[in-house]
């Protein structure tokens, strides 16, 4: 674990922990708010949760973020040890630094080692994209959103029914309801990816007529039958489906010893503006990422997926994003692709998460509360 030796910069600083990628691209828009907003300091903090340099370092570059203030390295390691590294090293820059605040977005193992430090510390604990439910304990991104919003001084939940949750579990005095930062991400980046991605001309991809799929969560990667029937169906297609491989995935998939050589055009893992621009572009997207179930929303492209439930459910009730199996993925799939009404159909949400403006609406609570 390695930590800077500076002394505390400021008594209005705001520490951001970040640890994956999606927190990356997530939190960006709040740490340039944050940096905007007079009597404000942004700090990062990098738990190293993501081990593979194309997850996390890069994106730093791509977004136009200051190097973090602290790396602490944890890598890859099982859930009690990655949470537990994590939280020596938050508590040991919060004693430091001594941040008037702490911000952490999402629900890794990272955001449950901000929030138990902060809750033990003096600096006030603030959760963005508080209040997401899936309904499934057995998730550990589940057990890490409860928790995460039972200390947090300030809950910042992406819609009313995220607000409407918490209320349910007796959370609602320090709940503000901000829009989702998802919007602001695409919002600011998407001009920028059109202008300078490739990924169409470097994967030999058309407009409209390939699929995006991605795949890394654990009841996916972990259950070899599941991963062979998710495979088979992204791969037997009559179009391409570009398929970048989270590390997870990629070691999965090699221990299955399967050859990917029909539709499936298997690659690393984008760079932030390729995927976000491969994602705008593709005639539809099948995964069982939550970020990328908002960001398919933000870019209408019907979104399958992946997983018995969610915990983006307004998606679903809006229609443009559908739950299904791994069996079902290639008739679902094929139907949007082939029946312009049912892709057009489920192309119809883009406001579905705020206007992009929720890091402006973050930095202003936090500065208000400070």
């Amino acid at each position: 674990m390695t930590t800077p030796a500076d002394a505390p910069v400021s008594d209005a600083e705001v520490l951001f922990v970040l640890g994956t990628r999606p927190e990356i691209i997530k939190t960006a828009p709040v740490v340039r708010a944050v940096a905007a907003t007079p009597g404000l300091t942004p700090a990062v903090l990098h738990t190293g949760q993501h081990y593979d340099a194309e997850l996390s370092g890069e994106f730093f570059r791509t977004l136009d973020l200051p190097e973090p203030d602290v790396r602490l390295d944890v890598g890859s390691a099982s859930h009690a040890v990655q949470t537990g590294d994590a939280l020596v090293g938050i508590e040991d820059a919060i004693a430091r630094r001594d941040p008037a605040a702490v911000l952490a977005q999402g629900d890794t193992n990272a955001v449950l080692s901000a929030a138990v430090a902060t809750s033990k510390c003096d600096a006030v604990f603030g959760h963005v994209e508080a209040g997401l439910r899936s309904g499934e304990r057995s998730m550990p991104e589940e057990i890490n959103r409860v928790l995460a919003d039972r200390v947090a001084d300030y809950a910042f939940a992406p819609t009313p029914d995220a607000a409407a949750n918490l209320a349910a579990e007796g959370i609602d005095e320090r709940v503000h309801v901000v829009g989702n930062t998802v919007v602001d991400a695409c919002r600011d980046h998407r001009p920028i990816a059109a202008r300078e991605s490739t990924v169409l001309d470097d994967y030999d991809l058309t407009a409209g007529e390939y699929a995006v799929a991605t795949a890394h969560r654990p009841r996916n990667t972990d259950d070899p039958e599941r991963l062979r029937t998710l495979l088979d169906a992204l791969d037997s297609r009559d179009y391409p489906v570009l398929f970048p491989l989270h590390p997870r995935t990629e070691n999965a998939v090699a221990a299955l010893d399967v050859e990917l050589s029909g539709s499936l055009v298997p690659c690393d893992p984008l760079d932030y503006l390729d995927f976000l621009d491969a994602l705008a572009n593709a005639r539809a997207v099948a995964t069982d990422s939550g970020g990328v179930q908002e960001e398919a929303s933000v870019l209408s492209t019907p979104c399958l997926t992946v997983r018995p439930s969610t915990e983006r459910p307004e998606t679903v009730e809006a229609g443009v994003n559908r739950l299904v199996e791994p069996d079902e993925v290639a008739t679902q799939l094929d139907a949007i692709v082939a029946d312009d009404a049912r892709h057009d159909a489920m192309c119809g949400a883009r406001d579905l998460y705020g206007d992009g403006d929720a890091g402006e609406r973050i930095a202003a609570v936090v500065a208000s509360a400070l």
